[in-house]
């Protein structure tokens, strides 16, 4: 899966785009029915804090990134992770879901991420960051992305996410590839990043956050209405796209992620019982707990900017 780095940062550069570009008092906000909208504005609230959890994701893959070129193209990736949030705040602004400067709260489970990533991100190796991210891409932004252009009327809606979506595919064709690249490196260094990563106390709360935010995710989206199978056609594609590389497969992190993939898509697999326990204690974590909604959340607004 090798590309030309170079070619892609010019296109990414070329492809950019603003919110001032969507007219948002186009018709079509009144397709949202009442009926829509309780479940709407929740499932756009999160989705536009697992946009800032790719952003700041792709903000510690620019710190680790193998070359000066990779390294512009995950920032690129933050400012772009970022301007979806800020747009889709704008269509929830548009849909009558924020009053004045009212910002969504994260539910708990996007807060416990955000929180890991802000605390342990910065420190994890490329092998581990390269892999985690890809698998957050591919899973719920695939899934969720689909599932709003299927069920949302509005024609905005579509024109903003055909952008995001653009976006989303060159994110991933990137991640996929820097992901061959980490396993073109020697076996002895895979398995010491692994084996130094694997017993961290960073990996192992990482991988308590990942299980019921996934499973989180899932409810909900079950609970509009969409199949649990989209969702896991979304994660089966982790799978897909990891073995068209030559080397990918050579990635420990990708074999475990891989492996759980394996377990989230069999819905009567005993791990969900399990993954549905995280969530309902993850709903009576005490909220003093929580470390403070960090200072980038001041960077989200619905406000179009050119």
């Amino acid at each position: 899966m090798t590309i030309d780095m170079d070619t892609m940062l010019a296109k990414i550069k070329d492809r950019q785009w603003a919110l001032a570009d969507i007219d948002w008092d186009a018709p079509g906000a009144e397709l949202i029915t009442d009926e829509q909208r309780p479940k709407l504005k929740a499932f756009m609230a999160d989705l536009c804090w697992i946009e800032n959890i790719g952003a700041r994701g792709f903000a510690a893959l620019a710190k680790k990134a193998p070359t000066p070129t990779i390294a512009e193209i995950y920032r690129y990736f933050h400012a772009e992770e970022q301007r979806h949030a800020n747009a889709e705040l704008a269509l929830m602004k548009r849909w009558g879901m924020l009053d004045g400067d009212e910002m969504p709260e994260p539910n708990v489970n996007i807060r416990l991420a955000i929180d890991w990533l802000d605390k342990y991100a910065d420190g994890m190796s490329l092998s581990i960051l390269g892999t985690v991210i890809p698998m957050l891409e591919v899973a719920l932004d695939g899934a969720l992305l689909k599932f709003l252009l299927d069920e949302v009327d509005d024609p905005v809606c579509h024109q903003v996410f055909e952008k995001i979506n653009n976006d989303e595919s060159r994110h991933i064709v990137v991640d996929f590839a820097v992901l061959d690249m980490i396993g073109h490196a020697k076996a002895r260094k895979l398995a010491v990043e692994f084996v130094g990563n694997i017993a961290s106390p960073g990996l192992i709360l990482g991988a308590i956050m990942y299980a019921p935010l996934l499973n989180r995710i899932r409810n909900e989206i079950v609970g509009m209405g969409m199949e649990p199978e989209r969702l896991y056609d979304a994660v089966k594609r982790f799978r897909q796209l990891g073995e068209r590389g030559e080397q990918t497969w050579r990635v420990p992190t990708y074999q475990v992620l891989k492996r759980h993939a394996s377990v989230v898509v069999k819905p009567r697999h005993p791990y969900h019982l399990l993954a549905n326990s995280m969530v309902w204690a993850s709903d009576r974590y005490p909220k003093a707990l929580l470390r403070p909604i960090p200072s980038w959340f001041k960077e989200l607004t619905h406000e179009p900017a050119a």
